[in-house]
């Protein structure tokens, strides 16, 4: 028993031995084995670039400048493409400026009158009549002026004292301060002219807009008498009175109506001053919008203005408004 104990560490000793001696031989083996074979499996490409000592292609060097040139010559292309687009886009944009200039100034002269405007002698008087009014300022300093402007308030305020010429009590006719003078500017003495001609010959209507009886009005309105200044200086513009003889249809129209009726302006102005009430209603305005009501009022005037059909201010559509 003790013999065979011992016996077994000796036969794992010479096995080891001999385990030891063989792995020792499977290595002297493997290293006679070529070295390709012991490398791990690669393209046959990257085995190439992987080997030093294998011989340089010449077509890589080819095709990677073919590559290279390719690329330069796509970025070219493509920078010449962008250059052509831009340009065209460039001429593009020059010629709806010019295409649109073009169309504007046919535009501008289709409304304007091919011939020359020749006045018979009456319209000619009246015109002139009418500019020689154009040129007189309000002057508070001239009793004149003072008494217009009396006139209106006992027109205004048939039943109401007179108030002195600097009181607050102006600023209840639409008058921005207490000095009724200082609104008039651009107006004229006209503009005063043309607000007691539509208390005179339209009462109705004028105490309407006076004291805002018509429609839902705004808690913001207009001032009365400030707005009938900007209705007499709109007219003034939209019928070219401070230049030579007009040249829109509306203007050319207007002087063949003033042929027929002296006061065609002042009647126009009681339209004018009507419709702008209308359209301000109809809009729902307030006071920061009345400018865009007067471009409108403007235009419905200029519109009707160059029908044929009417002979007199009376024919006007708008007209009927200070009749409801």
């Amino acid at each position: 028993m003790v013999e065979c104990v011992m016996a077994t560490p000796t036969i794992k000793k010479r096995r080891g031995v001999e385990i030891h001696q063989g792995k020792k031989e499977n290595m002297e083996n493997t290293a006679s084995v070529p070295n390709a074979l012991r490398d791990p499996l690669l393209p046959s490409g990257q085995a190439v670039i992987n080997n030093p000592k294998s011989t340089p292609n010449p077509w890589d060097d080819r095709r990677n400048d073919l590559r290279h040139g390719i690329h330069n010559l796509s970025q070219f292309i493509k920078n010449v493409a962008r250059r052509i687009a831009n340009l065209f886009m460039s001429v593009g944009s020059f010629l709806r400026k010019v295409l649109s200039f073009n169309f504007t100034i046919q535009g501008l002269n289709s409304n304007k009158v091919e011939h020359s405007l020749v006045l018979s002698p009456l319209q000619e008087e009246r015109l002139q009549n009418l500019r020689r009014r154009l040129e007189v300022p309000f002057d508070p300093s001239l009793v004149g002026h003072q008494e217009a402007l009396r006139q209106l308030w006992r027109l205004a305020y048939p039943e109401r004292m007179i108030p002195p010429f600097k009181s607050n009590l102006w600023k209840e006719m639409g008058w921005q301060g207490a000095d009724p003078s200082t609104d008039f500017r651009g107006g004229g003495f006209i503009s005063l002219e043309n607000l007691i001609y539509f208390a005179e010959t339209y009462p109705e209507s004028f105490q309407r807009l006076l004291h805002k009886k018509d429609g839902v009005r705004s808690e913001w309105e207009y001032p009365f008498a400030v707005a009938g200044i900007n209705v007499s200086f709109m007219l003034v513009q939209m019928l070219e009175l401070h230049s030579g003889n007009p040249t829109t249809k509306a203007g050319i129209h207007f002087l063949k109506l003033l042929g027929g009726d002296e006061m065609a302006f002042d009647r126009l102005y009681c339209v004018a001053f009507q419709l702008l009430d209308s359209k301000w209603l109809s809009k729902r305005a307030t006071y920061m919008e009345f400018n865009e009501v007067m471009k409108s009022t403007r235009l419905q005037l200029e519109l009707e203005l160059e029908t044929n059909e009417i002979s007199s201010i009376r024919d006007m559509p708008a007209y009927i408004l200070l009749n409801r």
